[in-house]
């Protein structure tokens, strides 16, 4: 079954409306798709949107791709085993990151746990397996009891684990990441920006297995700015 573009996002309204429950049964079909049919090329307003206020990005000499996502967002598990096969061949001039987004409360809590994890450096350990408990195992991690024995279970320190979930590390990385989600326009996951330049999605590239082919196309128009 082909990916509908049109459901391919979980933006403000869609937490709302949206049980995990049924989130979990949406992740299983996205992940069902067929492998898409050759695509042309990406069309800005389609496939991609230009910022209208491009974000100053440091001089690096690498262009840096981001995704918005949050972990109970069905159509963020369905992009993730495409994330992994992208990220896992990166050219050496890419950098790329996650970013957790965080629209409503149950997003911040989440937000703070996936940067908790990162401090801890826990999370690659941990990322992968807290979206298959919330989709495949339907548990639904919505509070620091549920999520602190769930990392325990992976041999994470429960106690360090809660200390740094509340730390001033987090809350600035918390902050830093709303500001980013902002500056480029997000208002549903998953969503992937590109060299403060561009953003893409699994709606507007047409699924997610044609997602990261206009991010990549995204990246060589960034190399040409560098």
């Amino acid at each position: 079954m082909k990916p509908n573009p049109s459901a391919a996002k979980m933006n403000r309204r869609d937490f709302h409306s949206m049980g995990l429950a049924a989130a979990a049964a949406g992740a299983g079909l996205a992940l069902a798709a067929p492998r898409a049919h050759a695509q042309p090329t990406p069309v800005e307003g389609t496939h991609y949107v230009k910022l209208a206020q491009p974000i100053a990005m440091p001089s690096t000499g690498k262009v840096e791709v981001v995704e918005f996502f949050w972990y109970g967002c069905p159509h963020c598990f369905a992009l993730e085993p495409f994330v992994e096969q992208w990220s896992a061949k990166l050219p050496p001039d890419v950098n790329f990151r996650r970013v957790p987004a965080a629209f409503t409360p149950q997003y911040e809590f989440h937000q703070k746990v996936f940067y908790a994890l990162e401090a801890m450096g826990q999370l690659p350990n941990v990322h992968r397996k807290l979206f298959n408990a919330i989709h495949q195992e339907h548990k639904r991690m919505a509070t620091e009891a549920e999520v602190t024995a769930f990392v325990t279970t992976l041999g994470v320190d429960g106690a360090k684990f809660g200390e740094t979930l509340k730390s001033f590390t987090v809350i600035g990385k918390a902050k830093q990441a709303r500001q980013l989600a902002d500056a480029y326009g997000v208002d549903g996951v998953p969503t992937v920006g590109v060299q403060g330049r561009y953003r893409t999605s699994a709606s507007l590239a047409g699924g997610a297995e044609r997602t990261f082919t206009v991010v990549d196309y995204l990246v060589a128009l960034a190399r040409k700015t560098q």
